[in-house]
């Protein structure tokens, strides 16, 4: 959500520096922007794949790149580092994320988070079973987990795209959703998709584990003795057997979400500083270079701004960026890369193929759509204000977009090329079409909507922080 103060920020005066790195910031602060490089970034993955440089894609993505130093090392092929550590800090933010909505968002009450906590429930199970009923036995019924995946960045990118005809209820609705399917993603990870178990390295992960959450208790606050906690988890977990970007989430739900001071002991203090700042100023005016007290009063405001925001905010709006415009990216250009160059006909009607094809584009918007009218006819649930059963199921095409999460799932559940090619196919041909369908259902709805749809809109119930 944009910052409601966002307008009111001073802007420094105009510098050939800032001339030239504006238009980078404004692409940045759109909510379509990562969806935008995601899908070119995929697009290139496509077209390099199935160039007379296939060859190159393909030996980029093996070359090994070793990490440490002297004994202490550890060398993989870069297609790891990509999948199983950068995706360690995506899984880390989406695991702050949940935190967050759990704590102060929308699924802090029952009432609010019903809707959305069913709906994702309905398009996690009937794609999942959907993919099961065509591809019951054998290696192929691995990939069942990969059509119930839903990508958070293109599903809400699409949906920002549309403007004003997406009413704020559906938005957030969809938003709740998917970090409820991100958390039935991470289970199934978990549970379904392990190795044989290394007890040892478990064990060295649990007190790692319970390292951060001493360190939270502790009062730590800084993100360094985390991040050389978290650098250990994950190499443990990796070891044990479990995928390691469990770690990322792993520590997420460890990061302090209280603040070192109250918003009243922050405002006293911070109109102290800025009083003793004024009178400074006053006496050296255009010399805060020189003058120590000016000085002292700017720091002792960035202390004080530190300590009233809670280290799960701060870490959470940092690397969101790094997540958003770097990580994502190089995760679809290292594996959006499917060769086309074989019968694609015979490729589309293999069941792998058709199963996640049919688990997207049909059990995302059943199953989301059924799940939410049970819900919402048995009282558990009202709509969202302004929102009607229409967008629901737009919504729910829009849930069918996998990508990201599916693509993640595709190389969890298999390893061979057929069966990868086949997968990633059907991921990337579902994901557009569920994009374009869900778009032209919401595109048709007409923006005059009662401001109540099904009895009083619980989205103004105010939710509990911790």
């Amino acid at each position: 959500m944009v910052p409601v103060l966002n307008s009111q920020r001073i802007t420094p005066k105009n510098t050939p520096i800032l001339t030239l790195v504006r238009p980078f910031q404004e692409f940045a602060g759109r909510e379509t922007s990562g969806g935008i490089l995601l899908l070119v970034c995929t697009v290139v993955a496509l077209v390099w794949a199935n160039s007379p440089w296939a060859n190159h894609y393909a030996a980029l993505w093996h070359s090994p790149f070793t990490v440490g130093l002297g004994s202490l090392h550890l060398s993989k092929e870069l297609h790891f580092w990509v999948n199983d550590a950068l995706m360690a800090v995506f899984f880390f933010v989406v695991g702050l994320e949940i935190k967050r909505q759990l704590l102060a968002g929308e699924l802090a009450s029952p009432r609010q988070a019903a809707l959305p906590i069913l709906a994702a429930l309905g398009g996690v199970v009937v794609p999942a079973l959907l993919y099961t009923l065509l591809n019951p036995n054998g290696p192929d019924a691995r990939g069942w987990g990969i059509p119930m995946a839903t990508d958070i960045a293109f599903a809400i990118g699409v949906m920002a795209l549309l403007g004003d005809r997406v009413p704020l209820g559906l938005k957030v609705f969809l938003t709740a959703l998917a970090i409820v399917d991100d958390i039935a993603a991470v289970l199934v990870i978990a549970v379904f998709y392990t190795d044989d178990l290394a007890w040892g390295a478990l064990g060295i992960s649990a007190v790692c584990l319970l390292s951060a959450l001493a360190a939270n208790r502790l009062g730590v606050r800084y993100p360094l003795p985390y991040a050389v906690i978290g650098a250990v988890l994950w190499m443990t977990v990796l070891q044990s057997g479990v995928h390691a970007t469990i770690a990322g989430v792993l520590l997420a739900f460890t990061i302090p979400s209280r603040t070192a001071i109250n918003q009243r002991e922050f405002l006293e203090h911070g109109r102290a500083v800025l009083d003793h700042f004024e009178k400074a100023a006053e006496a050296k005016p255009y010399d805060i270079l020189s003058d120590l007290e000016q000085q002292a009063a700017v720091e002792a405001l960035e202390d004080a701004c530190e300590k009233v925001q809670p280290p799960l905010h701060r870490l959470e709006q940092s690397l969101h960026p790094w997540v958003t415009f770097l990580i994502m990216p190089l995760f679809a250009l290292a594996n959006a890369g499917v060769s086309l160059s074989g019968d694609l006909g015979k490729i589309v009607t293999q069941p792998v193929t058709l199963g996640v094809l049919v688990g997207l584009v049909l059990g995302k918007p059943i199953g989301v759509t059924l799940a939410s009218w049970l819900a919402v006819r048995s009282g558990v649930a009202t709509l969202p204000m302004n929102v009607s059963w229409k967008h629901i199921h737009g919504a729910g095409w829009l849930a069918g977009i996998g990508f990201t999460m599916s693509l993640f799932m595709t190389g969890l559940a298999f390893s061979d090329d057929a069966h990868l090619t086949s997968a990633k196919l059907g991921v990337l041909i579902a994901s557009v079409c569920a994009g374009i369908v869900g778009s032209v259902i919401l595109v048709r709805i007409p923006q005059e909507l009662p401001t109540a749809v099904n009895g009083p809109s619980h989205g103004d119930e105010k939710t509990r922080v911790r």
